[in-house]
């Protein structure tokens, strides 16, 4: 049977979850990820920041050079994350053959389930009604035969796109004229590699296989085949059950190199990856310790024991971990948790009492404090030394 793919891809999406929480942000030039005077890249921006030049991923310093009269933000990652639970909500309603890219991105194999739906343009029209009445948001749907067919019909029409690319012709027909990088796996280096050789279009990839394998070995054979509309890549299936890791990071404004600092903001780190994990009722054996120092020499220390879930924990085996490594100036620090287990119940023998009761007490202010968070937000409330690492933190951020 032959696959049909949708692929879903929000517009702009950063931004436009701000535009549409604040009317006012409407029609200027939005950039989200650091502010003018800091240090690091653009997440994304919206569309009437592009047309400055400003990219995703692009230094933020860049972008103020080409868009001084921008609008700059830091992202709100809980806010997007809500943003994207509805729209994956919305795609895992159609199949449960839904990879999800990234919070806005995603592709569908609806092969066994388009004859339900009324086929894949009604559900990819019903997508896009869908996602803007749950989100009041926009987003561009591609329907195509193969992974790279409807990510390329996705993109056709942005913004607030539909199209479709129903067959290997029809995509060779689209593509033939244009630069090797619309081809789906062909990145920014190896575009130049090909450029470079004089292999500009992608009717100079079919032209020219020898060279291009030639350049780029069995890759080059890969991108031979995906320029004749030749993909046999399919769609695979996340589940949350299957996430391998939860990790957290800062980027420093200024190199660090007080390690009582790193320690308070490891302790704030710590904490929300223990109201993440505990939100999910999961428990971690492995913590990694991730830095990258001043020469962007980045090392990881990790250590696995017995599974652990509160801040606390989280906290005093990567702060271990730290105390160990060379003592160079930081540019980033983070905690990774992994190996996850949900608790389970387990036999104890008599000697382990006392330590349990101390341990529940420990647990059921946990259980409130975990109530209160839900309730009311992660900061409602706070330990002693989580206070100090936020006053801390807050105080040399200023001054950094």
């Amino acid at each position: 049977m032959e696959r049909t793919i949708i692929h879903v891809d929000m517009d702009a999406f950063y931004a436009a979850v701000e535009v549409r929480d604040d009317p006012k942000l409407r029609g200027k030039p939005l950039i989200i990820g650091a502010l003018p005077h800091e240090r690091g890249v653009v997440s994304t921006c919206s569309y009437e920041a592009r047309k400055f030049g400003v990219r995703s991923a692009m230094s933020i310093k860049q972008a103020y050079r080409l868009c001084p009269d921008g609008v700059y933000m830091h992202p709100n990652p809980h806010k997007y994350k809500e943003a994207s639970d509805r729209i994956h909500e919305i795609w895992a309603s159609y199949t449960d053959a839904v990879e999800f890219i990234s919070l806005d991105e995603g592709f569908l194999d609806v092969t066994g389930s388009q004859a339900l739906f009324g086929g894949a343009e009604k559900i990819g029209s019903d997508i896009k009604k869908r996602t803007i009445s749950k989100t009041g948001l926009t987003c561009s749907v591609g329907i195509g035969y193969s992974l790279m067919s409807a990510k390329l019909a996705s993109e056709e029409k942005k913004p607030d796109g539909f199209f479709a690319i129903p067959d290997a012709e029809t995509l060779k027909s689209l593509i033939l004229d244009r630069e090797v990088g619309i081809i789906y796996g062909i990145g920014v280096k190896t575009s130049e590699t090909l450029k470079n050789n004089g292999i500009n279009l992608v009717r100079d990839i079919i032209s020219n296989p020898k060279a291009v394998i030639g350049l780029l070995g069995n890759h080059g054979r890969q991108i031979i085949e995906l320029a004749e509309g030749i993909d046999c890549r399919r769609v695979t299936p996340y589940y949350k059950a299957e996430a391998k890791t939860i990790g957290r990071e800062h980027t420093f404004q200024q190199d660090v190199t007080d390690e009582n600092y790193l320690k308070d903001v490891l302790r704030l780190l710590a904490k929300e990856l223990s109201l993440n994990i505990s939100l999910k009722n999961l428990s971690a054996r492995t913590i990694t310790l991730k830095i990258k120092y001043s020469d962007m020499k980045q090392i990881t220390r990790s250590k696995s024991g017995d599974i652990v879930f509160r801040a606390k924990d989280i906290y005093n085996i990567a702060a271990s971990m730290l105390e160990t490594v060379k003592k160079n100036p930081v540019r980033l620090i983070g905690i990774t948790l992994g190996g996850f287990e949900q608790p389970e119940l387990s036999q104890i023998s008599f000697d382990d009492i006392t330590q349990i009761k101390n341990r529940e007490r420990e647990e059921l202010l946990d259980k409130a404090l975990l109530d209160l968070s839900i309730k009311y937000g992660g900061g409602v409330i706070k330990t002693g030394n989580e206070i100090l690492a936020e006053k801390h933190f807050e105080r040399n951020e200023k001054i950094l």
